[in-house]
C-alpha cells in the first residue's frame, strides 16, 4: 500500500467521526462538543474520549499561532512609546503655533496704537512742555 494512501486513509476515518450541528440539531449518541463555531453557528462534535485531545490540540495550535504571529511584548512598547512621543510633539506644535500667532497680534495691535499716537500728536508729545498740565505755547527765540 502506498504512503500517501494509508494517510489519506486515516484522514477519512477521521474525519468520519466528527459531526457538525447547529442549533436545535440532535447530537449523536456518544458524542460530546468539542468547540463551538461562532461565525457558522455550528457546534463541532466528536465520541466521548476524542473530543478532550482534539480540542486541547485546537487550544494549542491556536496558541501557538498567537504566539508566533503577533509582535512581542517590546516591540508593542516601543510602538506605544512611539505613539506617545508623537502626540506630544503634535501638542506642542500646536501650542507653538497658537502662541506666536497671538504674539504676533499682540505686536501688530502695539505697533498701531503707537502709530497712531505719534500721528495724533503732531510732533507735541516729544515736546517736555506739551506733557505738563497747563503748558502754554513757548515764547519766541530771538
Amino acid at each position: 500500500m502506498n504512503m500517501n494512501a494509508n494517510v489519506s486513509m486515516k484522514v477519512k476515518v477521521f474525519a468520519g467521526l466528527r459531526r457538525e450541528v447547529g442549533h436545535g440539531g440532535i447530537v449523536p449518541a456518544g458524542y460530546h462538543m468539542a468547540w463551538y463555531e461562532p461565525r457558522r453557528r455550528l457546534g463541532i462534535y466528536y465520541p466521548a474520549p476524542l473530543h478532550w485531545l482534539l480540542r486541547a490540540l485546537r487550544e494549542i495550535r491556536y496558541r501557538w499561532r498567537v504566539a508566533t504571529l503577533s509582535p512581542g511584548i517590546e516591540c508593542a512598547e516601543v510602538f506605544q512609546m512611539q505613539r506617545a512621543h508623537r502626540e506630544r510633539e503634535h501638542l506642542a506644535t500646536e501650542y507653538a503655533r497658537g502662541y506666536l500667532a497671538g504674539w504676533r497680534e499682540c505686536f501688530h495691535t502695539c505697533l498701531d496704537a503707537v502709530t497712531d499716537e505719534i500721528e495724533s500728536a503732531e510732533d507735541r508729545a516729544w515736546e517736555i512742555r506739551a506733557l505738563l498740565p497747563g503748558a502754554t505755547e513757548p515764547g519766541k527765540e530771538n
